[in-house]
């Protein structure tokens, strides 16, 4: 596995110069704020999926027998999954920017969201904290289902 810290001090701070840690406080904060967009984004697209997959559902639902609802379904599954991939790459992408972050942390006079992190006990034991994209990830998965029993129904089920 690379070494994270390795590629993070590209420069010692006697080369840099007396605005050294003045500059790592800027960097730190400036990252600490990507990795909050970074969620605001996520959350933006699991409100778009979910929107465009209640939309899914009701149409097939409205529509009712048609021929086309199955063609409809199936584009539904793909969504989900693509939204599936979507979470996880959010996930990766975040605990990326975690672990760097805990890295600037020991150069700077305090580490809360290191401390943060031991306090929730690094993400072990589920009954002190079950990381958001535990349970996120089931939400594709579950209109997955809803879709594929749509487009079990409207094609196999005389009703």
């Amino acid at each position: 596995m690379m070494n994270i810290r390795n590629k993070l001090i590209v420069n010692d701070k006697t080369s840099y110069g007396e605005n050294s840690q003045a500059h790592s406080l800027e960097i730190y904060k400036l990252y600490t704020q990507m990795a909050d967009n970074i969620s605001a984004r996520r959350q933006s697209a699991n409100s778009f999926l979910l929107t465009a997959n209640i939309a899914i559902i009701a149409f097939v639902g409205y529509v009712g027998e048609n021929p086309g609802n199955f063609i409809v379904s199936l584009s539904g599954m793909a969504l989900c999954f693509i939204w599936y991939r979507i979470i996880r790459s959010y996930k990766d992408l975040n605990s990326g920017k975690f672990k760097v972050i805990h890295e600037i942390e020991k150069e700077l006079p305090l580490s809360p969201y290191d401390a943060e992190w031991e306090a929730l006990g690094r993400g072990k034991d589920s009954k002190r904290y079950l990381p958001f994209t535990n349970i996120e990830i089931w939400v594709p998965g579950i209109f997955g289902i809803l879709h594929a029993l749509g487009a079990f129904i409207k094609t196999f089920v005389d009703i």
